[in-house]
C-alpha cells in the first residue's frame, strides 16, 4: 500500500480496480485541509490533536515529530512541500492562506464558523464553474494551458461581471464575492485554487458503469 494509500485511506476495492490516482483531486483536497488545520494549530496553540482530524492522520502516518513541543510547525512545513512537489503550486498560495486564518480566527471558537464560510465558498464556486464551463471540460487533458485560461477568465468574469442573463448566476456571484471579501483571497489564489481541482477532476479515472 502507497503512502497516499495509508494516509488517505484508500478502499482496498479501489486499488484491486487500478482506480487510485496519487496525487489526485481527492488526495489534493485532503493535503489543503490537512493544511489548513496545522495554521490553525500553530497559530492558535491547539494542542489537542484530536481537534485536527485531517492533520492527526498526516502527522502520524508520516511519522513527524512535533516541532518545539508546538503543533502544526512542522505539519505545516511538510504539507505545504507536498503540495508544492506534486501540485506545483507556489509559495504565494500559501502565504494567503495564512494571512486569511489570522484575519478571521482569533480564537479556536472561530474555526467552525470559518471552516462552514470557506466550505461554502468552495461550494458555490465549483458549482458555477462547472455550470459556466460545461463544454470547456471536453478538453483533452494534454490542452492545459488552454485550460487555464479558459479557468481563469471564467472565474474572473464570477468575481466582476455583473450582466449576467441568468439570475441564479448573478446570486450565486454575489455570493462568492461576499465569501472572497471575508475570507481575503486574491482572484488569482481565486484563479489557482479553481484550474487545480478543475485540472485533476478531468484526470480523474470515470467510474464504471
Amino acid at each position: 500500500m502507497s503512502i497516499f494509500s495509508k494516509l488517505f485511506g484508500k478502499k482496498n476495492a479501489e486499488e484491486a480496480e487500478g482506480t487510485v490516482r496519487v496525487g489526485g483531486m481527492e488526495d489534493f483536497m485532503t493535503l489543503i485541509r490537512v493544511y489548513y488545520q496545522a495554521v490553525m494549530a500553530a497559530q492558535l496553540g491547539i494542542s489537542n490533536i484530536n481537534f485536527l482530524p485531517d492533520m492527526a492522520v498526516f502527522k502520524r502516518t508520516l511519522k513527524i515529530p512535533t516541532q518545539n513541543n508546538k503543533l502544526g510547525i512542522a505539519e505545516k512545513s511538510r504539507c505545504k512541500k507536498m503540495v508544492m512537489e506534486i501540485y506545483g503550486i507556489n509559495e504565494s498560495f500559501f502565504k494567503e492562506i495564512d494571512a486569511s486564518i489570522k484575519k478571521n480566527c482569533k480564537n479556536v471558537n472561530d474555526i467552525k464558523n470559518y471552516l462552514f464560510m470557506f466550505q461554502g465558498f468552495s461550494q458555490d464556486l465549483m458549482m458555477l464553474i462547472g455550470n459556466l464551463m460545461q463544454w470547456k471540460f471536453r478538453l483533452p487533458a494534454m490542452m492545459t494551458k488552454l485550460l487555464r485560461n479558459m479557468t481563469e477568465k471564467t472565474v474572473h468574469d464570477i468575481l466582476t461581471k455583473t450582466d449576467w442573463k441568468d439570475d441564479g448566476v448573478r446570486k450565486t456571484c454575489a455570493n462568492i464575492r461576499q465569501y472572497q471579501h471575508a475570507l481575503g483571497y486574491s482572484e488569482d489564489w481565486i484563479k489557482e485554487y479553481v484550474y487545480n481541482i478543475v485540472l485533476l477532476a478531468k484526470k480523474e479515472p470515470k467510474p464504471k458503469a
